[in-house]
């Protein structure tokens, strides 16, 4: 029986790997001159517009409905999620589906925001036809002012015309990527409008990485006996004794009134070896007036004073009092770093 013959893989030659790359720059070039068209459109006739559509909604006592067909649908899909996570409720409905019992989640007090480059995709009739019947609020984007989805739309959001990626000028690439940009924008308009705060934010995100870095310091801190504390004018030998069985690398010195006044480290041992350290009050070893944290701060903020400080423990204070302490460990544990 003959052995089979070892599939012999070749590597792209200099000229293919290239072309390749040219043709990366030509498509992100002509993407990129589609972004830079509607920015330059938010300048001149297409403002107004935004602004209305912007209007639109912000009044609206109902939801966002996002609406599309092909590419323009996957467009409309992202743009209904981006909306309803950063503060404007909003989902998806397909255009085609729409015309088969789905136009029964589309109420009077509703918004819809229609997506079509052409304006004259005719699985859209019906949904105009109900959009007026019923008097609900229709937002156009599309790049045909004379379409007739433009026409029956309250606000019409016109792009600026744009050559497609596509060498042949036909698969959706430009005009997914305009459509998008638009309506990200309008997404963000009306978080800064309403005062989406983070604090908002991590309330709809609370899972995963973004989840992690919207916790705050008093979901992950330790708090009561776990605190490695001792008063002024303790023996280091007794600190150290803290500082090992608390595990935290750091023992935190408060003044009589119980307010932390420093903190001993690793790096402070270091610094201060010599024979008698053992007996020496902590007094002349800590480094007075460490870095604190409230405890609502941002566990991303948290990570950030960590890293730019270059230390691995924050004690939580409140009117400078110790009421807790976070380790760089548990930002990890907690999937923020």
């Amino acid at each position: 029986m003959a052995k089979p013959k070892p599939l012999v893989t070749k590597s792209s030659s200099p000229d293919t790997a290239d072309s390749a790359v040219a043709s990366a720059l030509r498509t992100l070039d002509a993407e990129g001159s589609g972004v830079a068209a509607i920015a330059a459109a938010l300048q001149g006739p297409l403002g107004p517009a935004f602004t209305a559509a912007f209007n639109l909604i912000h009044g609206a006592k109902g939801r966002v409905i996002v609406t599309g067909l092909g590419k323009s649908g996957h467009v409309a899909r992202k743009i209904a999620a981006t909306f309803a996570s950063t503060g404007t409720p909003a989902f998806f409905v397909h255009s085609a589906e729409a015309s088969h019992g789905d136009l029964g989640m589309i109420t009077a007090d509703d918004v819809i925001v229609a997506l079509s480059w052409s304006g004259e995709q005719p699985e859209m009739k019906n949904l105009i036809t109900y959009a007026k019947r019923f008097r609900i609020a229709l937002i156009a984007m599309t790049a045909e002012a004379g379409s007739t989805l433009s026409k029956a739309a309250d606000v019409a959001l016109t792009l600026p015309r744009a050559r497609e990626a596509c060498p042949h000028n036909l698969a959706p690439t430009t005009s997914s990527l305009m459509l998008l940009a638009l309506g990200d924008a309008l997404a963000i308009a009306l978080l800064e409008g309403r005062g989406f705060t983070s604090v908002d934010f991590s309330v709809l995100h609370p899972g995963g990485k973004l989840g992690a870095l919207l916790k705050y310091a008093r979901d992950l801190m330790h708090t009561g006996e776990a605190i490695p504390i001792k008063p002024l004018g303790t023996r280091m030998s007794d600190a150290l004794v803290e500082m090992s069985s608390k595990g935290f690398g750091c023992v935190g010195i408060v003044d009589p009134h119980g307010h932390i006044v420093g903190i001993v480290t690793d790096g402070d041992l270091r610094r201060h070896m010599r024979p008698d350290l053992m007996t020496v009050p902590v007094d002349d070893v800590m480094t007075q007036n460490p870095k604190t944290i409230s405890r609502d701060l941002l566990a991303s903020e948290a990570l950030e004073i960590l890293n730019s400080s270059k230390i691995t423990a924050l004690i939580v204070t409140d009117a400078r009092k110790p009421v807790g302490i976070v380790h760089l460990h548990d930002l990890l544990r907690a999937g923020v770093a």
